[in-house]
This record gives structure tokens, C-alpha cells and sequence, in this order.
């Protein structure tokens, strides 16, 4: 894996100093051209850790950014309103991570969406403890962080 990276970036770096660009997009084009010609020119056995470790990181990426959007947003709105939107409340969501890393790398995501915050983990680490300040209904709230940043995460770390 490391070394589809390297060839990757290394190749990259080759497409900018041939295009003569060297704006983001043109690092970002670099990348994405290079992943797919190093993706046609490897074999059945070598697409299956990097090849489909990428595509992962970018889509939880991207869903990362739009979930920091809609929490920013939310928060915002219900600074501006003169009404309180706000339904506060303590959750446990069930782990389906189980290393330290995996523990730790969800909780910090989920804290760095306003509006939420990662309180505890229990000590069989098989419960995250989070406070967020907008629960509707809890079951959804644990719904959408197991099916969204978990299972997004536990697909790049696995």
C-alpha cells in the first residue's frame, strides 16, 4: 500500500512539473489522473487495499464536510432565531470499533461537529457517551452516527 502511494504522489509530481502548473486543482487533477492509470496498470490482487482505500478516504471526506456544514448551519440558525431549537441530551451509541485508534479517531470526528461532543467511553469500550445539543429522537441520533462517521471510518481503518 505504501508504495502505490508513493508511485502516486511521485507521479503526481511528475504531471505538475510537466503541465508547469502548480495551483491546487492541478495537484488535485495530478493525483486523481495517476491514481487511475496506476489502477489500470496493476493487477486483480493489488486493487484491493489502496485502490479501494482511496475512493473510501475521499467519500468520508466529503461527508465529513457536509455533515460540519449542516451542524454549522444548525447552530447558527438557532443562534439568529429568538426560539430555542435546542432538544439537549446524553446518548450512548453501541461500538462497533473496537481498537483504541478506531475509538478514539470517531470520538474526535464527532466532536468536531458543532453541536456535539464526545464525553466518555465505557470502560468494556463497547459504549461512546456523546451530548448533543439537538436529539430529536435518540435512536435516529444513533442511527445516523453508526451508519454515517462509524461505518465510514471503520471502511478507511479496516
Amino acid at each position: 500500500m505504501k508504495s502505490h502511494f508513493t508511485m502516486n504522489i511521485l507521479l503526481m509530481l511528475v504531471w505538475v512539473a510537466l503541465t508547469g502548473q502548480t495551483a491546487l486543482p492541478d495537484f488535485i487533477f495530478g493525483f486523481i489522473l495517476t491514481f487511475f492509470i496506476l489502477y489500470l496498470a496493476s493487477g486483480e490482487e493489488d486493487r484491493k487495499g489502496y485502490f479501494s482505500r482511496v475512493p473510501n478516504i475521499i467519500i468520508f471526506i466529503l461527508y465529513f464536510l457536509v455533515e460540519l456544514i449542516k451542524a454549522n448551519l444548525q447552530v447558527a440558525y438557532d443562534v439568529i432565531t429568538p426560539k430555542d431549537h435546542m432538544k439537549p441530551g446524553i446518548v450512548g451509541i453501541p461500538l462497533d470499533a473496537e481498537t483504541d485508534l478506531e475509538i478514539t479517531l470517531l470520538a474526535n470526528i464527532i466532536t468536531l461537529t458543532p453541536g456535539t461532543l464526545s464525553l466518555d467511553v465505557s470502560t468494556d469500550k463497547k459504549t461512546l457517551y456523546v451530548h448533543s445539543m439537538y436529539i430529536e429522537d435518540p435512536e435516529d441520533f444513533v442511527m445516523d452516527i453508526k451508519m454515517g462517521f462509524e461505518r465510514k471510518l471503520l471502511r478507511i481503518l479496516r
